[in-house]
This record gives C-alpha cells, sequence and structure tokens, in this order.
C-alpha cells in the first residue's frame, strides 16, 4: 500500500498521526503471524469487527486477510480524511465489498451496545488521556462473548535498541538519549494526550474492567537494517530517517518535543542541548548507510492483547 496523501493546506494542522501513516507501516507485520494469531485466538466465528482509530486502514486491511470472507468490517476514525483514504484503498484493493468507514470519536464510538463479535485497535491507546476509558467504550459495543482485542506498544523499549552507530556513544550519551524520551512520553501524559509506552499496562487495565480470558502475545515481526539494504522495508526506513532529518523531526516535530519534555519536568536549555544530540545521532545514522556500514536488529515491542467480554 503506498502513503496516503494529505488533503492538508500547506499551513493547516495536519490530521493525527499523518507522520506515521508512510510506507513503514505497511510492514509492520508477518502474514504467518497474523494466520497464528487467528488460530489462537479464533476468529472463525467472527461476523462483525469494529476497527478503533483506524487512520487510513492499515489494521483494518491486515485483519481482512485472516477473518473469515464472510466477516464485515468497519473502520471508525475522527478525521474525515482518513475516512475518505481508507474508502479509497478498500476499493482499490477489491474488497470495499467487505468495509465501511464512517467517522467516529474513540471515546463515544457511535455504535449501539453489543453490537460487533471483535471490536479492536491498534496505536490508537497511546493517544488517549484515558485508555481505561477507551477499553470500557469498546466493551460496550462488544457483544456479550465477543472479543476485545488492543494492539500496543511500548515504545520506550525501542530506544533500548543498539545499532552500529549508537553501539559506540559514552554511557552518560546513551543515558541522556533514555531520559530525553522518557520525559518527552511522560509529559505528553501529563497533558492528556496519551503515553506512548501503555502496551506495557493494558492487560492490567482489561482485567480491571472485567475482560475474561486475557491473552497476551507480542509481534513477531523486526525491521533489520544491514547492508546492501536492498529490501523494501529498509529501503522505506532509510527515506523516513532521511525525510524527517531534512525536517528537523525526531519521534515528534521539535515543537511538540519542546513541549512534552517541558510538561515533563526538562528545563529548556537541556532540550536544545538533547534535541542537537538527537539530529548528530540521525546524521551519523544517514552517513552509515549512506557508506554501508549501518547495522541494526532493530526489534519494536508491540502487544497483542485481547480478552472476552462477559
Amino acid at each position: 500500500m503506498s502513503e496516503p496523501k494529505s488533503d492538508s493546506k500547506p499551513n493547516q494542522p495536519r490530521p493525527h498521526s499523518a507522520e506515521f501513516f508512510n510506507e513503514m507501516r505497511d510492514y509492520w507485520w508477518n502474514a504467518d503471524f497474523l494466520r497464528l494469531m487467528a488460530q489462537r485466538l479464533d476468529f472463525t466465528g467472527v461476523s462483525s469487527v469494529l476497527d478503533v482509530g483506524c487512520g487510513v486502514g492499515h489494521w483494518t486491511f491486515a485483519l481482512a486477510g485472516v477473518l473469515p470472507a464472510s466477516a464485515r468490517l468497519t473502520g471508525v476514525d475522527r478525521e474525515d480524511e482518513w475516512v475518505r483514504n481508507a474508502t479509497q484503498r478498500v476499493a482499490a484493493a477489491g474488497i470495499a465489498q467487505r468495509c465501511e468507514f464512517v467517522r467516529g470519536d474513540a471515546m463515544s464510538l457511535p455504535f449501539a451496545d453489543s453490537t460487533f463479535d471483535l471490536t479492536t485497535c491498534q496505536t490508537v491507546l497511546i493517544h488517549v488521556g484515558d485508555p481505561k476509558d477507551a477499553i470500557r467504550e469498546m466493551m460496550r459495543v462488544t457483544r456479550p462473548g465477543g472479543m476485545v482485542l488492543a494492539v500496543e506498544p511500548c515504545n520506550m523499549a525501542s530506544m533500548g535498541v543498539f545499532s552500529s552507530v549508537t553501539d559506540t556513544f559514552p554511557t552518560e550519551v546513551v543515558a541522556a538519549t533514555h531520559r530525553f524520551h522518557l520525559v518527552c512520553q511522560r509529559g505528553k501524559r501529563t497533558l492528556g494526550l496519551g503515553f506512548n509506552s501503555v502496551g506495557d499496562l493494558v492487560p492490567g487495565m482489561m482485567a480491571e474492567l472485567g475482560l475474561r480470558d486475557l491473552r497476551v502475545y507480542m509481534s513477531d515481526r523486526a525491521t533489520p537494517m544491514f547492508p546492501p539494504y536492498d529490501r523494501a522495508h529498509q529501503q522505506a526506513e532509510a527515506r523516513q530517517l532521511m525525510d524527517w532529518h531534512a525536517r528537523e523531526h525526531w519521534v515528534w516535530d521539535k515543537a511538540t518535543t519542546r513541549q512534552y519534555f517541558l510538561a515533563g519536568g526538562g528545563g529548556a536549555d537541556e532540550f536544545e542541548t538533547l534535541w542537537t544530540q538527537a539530529g548528530r545521532q540521525m546524521e551519523l545514522e544517514i552517513a552509515a548507510i549512506q557508506a554501508g556500514t549501518y547495522h541494526c536488529g532493530n526489534a519494536h515491542i508491540t502487544y497483542l492483547v485481547a480478552g472476552r467480554k462477559a
């Protein structure tokens, strides 16, 4: 699937997650792993699915390939642009008869109680101020005996992954980068905008809310980088890195990162130092890719947490 086009005008705010609905998202899953999950979670009786915060439909597409052919999939997102984009993509893929995308808010879903066999989300709870409320709303629209499935990461873990570049960094530089990200994550959470490592906490939240038969798995997907970088996901990652560096982007753009860092208790002067270090790391990584010396196992912790509604 190609990167979605944005309808936003140059000086208008971009829709949520626009920075991450790029070609790298097409390499998040191994197809055989998804088939294994469908077997373990027993999707055989699923006839109706809701994908909450569907974006442009990446998770909807992934599920469509492992659900019964008769299953109907509905995606809901608060952004009109993503609803239009997802609708166009399923039409182009020839599965429009199985899918529908509508506008709505994850915290107040526009569906009646007990509507869906499977209610799911992918990297949505990391963006909401109260993920338990979001799970509770997902439970509401799930039929009794149906399943709630949340796919959420621990993004702090990714900061601990070494590459051939960061492996040589002094301990204090590595520690400072970890602290930078942690302070930003906690600042984002303080502002009520979500917690980027909420995946660690989702199983406990589901248990507290009364979901039964909890299952917790982790994606087996890694996106390793090594010469000659001739695999599609490697080329996509290199392009993303270069694009982000050219636009002075780290995990977030500079203004957003500064906002999160200050809200998390960091200082303005410290922010400038750490932001410069993050940019320098990207420069070194790009130079190593261009020299053919960069390599990294590139692991990501992504949980699949499922529970059944009593």
